[in-house]
């Protein structure tokens, strides 16, 4: 059965909401909330050098240069503080909730989150709160706040710019992005690239939505903006009965049919080579085969971090498009696990089925026809 996270009490998750006004004795010029999930971002080391969580009550003693962007913000962290190893839906749903209830007070979010799950919230944040007309950003930081050389300080200062700039239409940069190491990215376009350097995420299919340097440059064109008189409404629900299997040389069919004969399976994403390529031994055509007879909903995306799936581009993966499994053009893997979970818990296989291969949240080039 699918997953059904109930909404959940604000006070219940954090006791407070601290606020901070870096505009007084004048008037701030946006709204801005900060919340803080867990992560490297927000540890400082205590007195016997051992790093904690940060009190966000004192965060402008660590960020004094917050004064100078004259917002008023809102900081609102987890009673208990995640690493993101340990992200769930639940917590999906948790983030979006703050969204929802404080969504007519505030001109945009900052969302401090871990970094090796990072790609996968904001996929699945990008699809949950459909009719967004207001910048939700996610940041973080490869070293604590409290290292002399953090880059947390430039990636929440900046994200926070973001999130408070406004154009013509309203909000700047309406969506779900991810902002780091000077590139705000799309977030179902996002893929973490990197553990040890500050450019620690990329976008190979999807152009970055802006360049942080001496000022931010936006690319307008590329920036998704809400139809005339969007409402905010949010998806909840998850089906989690969802598996990955990476296709690679000397796969063994005994690996593989433990994947594809796994009980009450919904969906699977094949990780294949290339434009979409997979073995065609008979074992393994025939476990996918099977699958989709089963009514598995089976999704076809490339391990290649550019480029997409075309089936049928090779003899490949012909046999695959003739069996029913639904290409995948150019998506993440992450935008494909929450996209294929979210739609499975909200519509079901046969829906999911129809709008796995449509662009939901510009997560795709375009309708990929298999």
């Amino acid at each position: 059965m699918p997953v059904h996270y109930s909404k959940i009490n604000l006070l219940k998750m954090s006791p407070s909401v601290i606020r901070i006004n870096t505009a007084l004795p004048g008037t701030p010029r946006a709204r801005v909330m900060i919340v803080y999930t867990g992560g490297t971002f927000g540890m400082v080391r205590d007195s016997s050098g051992v790093l904690i969580p940060l009190d966000f009550g004192s965060i402008l003693e660590h960020l004094p240069a917050l004064r100078q962007l004259q917002l008023e913000l809102s900081v609102v962290a987890f009673d208990e503080p995640i690493d993101s190893s340990n992200i769930e839906p639940h917590h999906w749903r948790e983030m979006a909730d703050i969204v929802q209830q404080h969504y007519r007070d505030q001109d945009g979010f900052v969302i401090l989150h871990g970094t090796d799950t990072m790609a996968y919230t904001a996929s699945a944040l990008s699809f949950m709160l459909e009719g967004l007309a207001k910048p939700v950003i996610f940041t973080g930081a490869q070293l604590p706040i409290s290292e002399p050389r953090s880059d947390a300080r430039e990636n929440l200062i900046t994200a926070l710019e973001i999130a408070a700039a406004k154009g013509r239409e309203g909000a700047r940069v309406p969506e779900v992005c991810i902002y780091f190491g000077s590139e705000l990215l799309r977030g179902n376009r996002a893929k973490k690239a990197e553990s040890q350097h500050f450019d620690a995420f990329q976008s190979e299919n999807y152009p970055p939505l802006a360049k942080a340097g001496v000022k931010i440059d936006y690319l307008d064109s590329a920036i998704h903006r809400p139809g005339p008189g969007a409402l905010l409404h949010v998806r909840s629900t998850f089906d989690s009965r969802v598996g990955v299997l990476r296709i690679f040389p000397g796969i063994n069919p005994l690996w593989v049919r433990s994947v594809t004969e796994t009980p009450d399976l919904k969906g699977l994403i094949l990780e294949t080579y290339g434009s979409g390529n997979a073995t065609t031994a008979r074992w393994f055509l025939d476990a996918v085969r099977n699958l989709v007879s089963r009514g598995v909903i089976v999704l076809n995306v490339s391990q290649c971090p550019g480029g997409m799936v075309i089936q049928g581009k090779y003899e490949t993966s012909r046999e695959l498009a003739a069996m029913g499994v639904i290409g995948g053009g150019d998506m993440t893997l992450e935008a494909a696990v929450t996209k294929m979970m979210l739609l499975l818990g909200e519509y079901g296989p046969g829906e999911t089925r129809t709008r796995i291969g449509v662009s939901m949240a510009g997560e795709l080039t375009h309708v990929t026809v298999t």
